[in-house]
């Protein structure tokens, strides 16, 4: 990652946009700007970016058309933007691989401890274990942040990783919900179970041989959750 870290904000409202370039500049980011979906897939094709923050309400696409073309060859972070408050837009938003919602209206101070949540999650290897682990039809590299089930490459987001990472560390203890949620995603978010189910399911999804019954992502009711190797 460069000494700044580049943003792409895909935001159409003007009054909006200059406000959250604004803040994204105070934080020393490089910012790109994009009105549409479709302006947003040249920037990102010709331009990389250490996060995206992205609004729903697009005049040509849904906002969500782009997490899920990013999320097909990037794990880069996704902040979504969006006026639309229902609890069943953040679960399909991160459900997609975003890994933040924030609601509009929003402060300033809450946008910027979010970003700055983001992108130390994105630069932070160090917290990571070191070893190969294997479990059923899995390897894990962690040092090579590779990840194959039955020999074909399987591809995870930075916030699944560091889940899966934060989960082998503490393999065989029932780590709880509060306790991921603070490792993961930071202190803000030790009450946003819904966030820990979502990352917890696109696991199981994508590594357990059978999701709906997993053998290594493992819920213990009303406490959190445990890893079995």
């Amino acid at each position: 990652m460069s000494a700044k870290p580049r943003v792409l904000l895909v935001e159409d409202e003007p009054e909006i946009r200059r406000f959250v370039k604004s803040a994204l500049e105070a934080m020393n980011c490089v910012v790109t700007e994009a009105d549409s979906v479709m302006s947003a897939t040249h920037v990102l094709s010709v331009n990389p970016a250490d996060l995206l923050v992205v609004d729903l309400g697009l005049p040509d696409v849904d906002g969500q058309t782009l997490i899920e073309r990013v999320r097909s060859w990037s794990d880069m972070p996704v902040l979504v933007l969006s006026a639309r408050a229902m609890e069943q837009d953040k679960v399909d938003a991160l459900n997609l691989g975003a890994d933040d919602y924030l609601t509009k209206p929003f402060g300033i101070a809450e946008f910027k401890a979010r970003v700055q949540a983001l992108l130390r999650r994105h630069q932070r290897q160090d917290d990571l274990p070191t070893s190969v682990l294997s479990f059923g039809a899995v390897r894990v590299d962690f040092t090579k942040r590779e990840i194959f089930k039955d020999d074909a490459l399987v591809h995870l987001t930075v916030t699944e990783f560091k889940l899966l990472a934060a989960l082998v560390k503490s393999s065989g203890k029932v780590m709880t919900q509060k306790a991921l949620l603070q490792e993961v995603w930071g202190p803000a978010f030790k009450d946003s179970s819904h966030y820990l189910r979502i990352y917890i399911s696109h696991l199981r999804q994508k590594l357990e041989e059978d999701p709906a019954r997993p053998k290594h992502f493992v819920t213990e009711i009303g406490v959190g959750y445990r890893f079995k190797p």
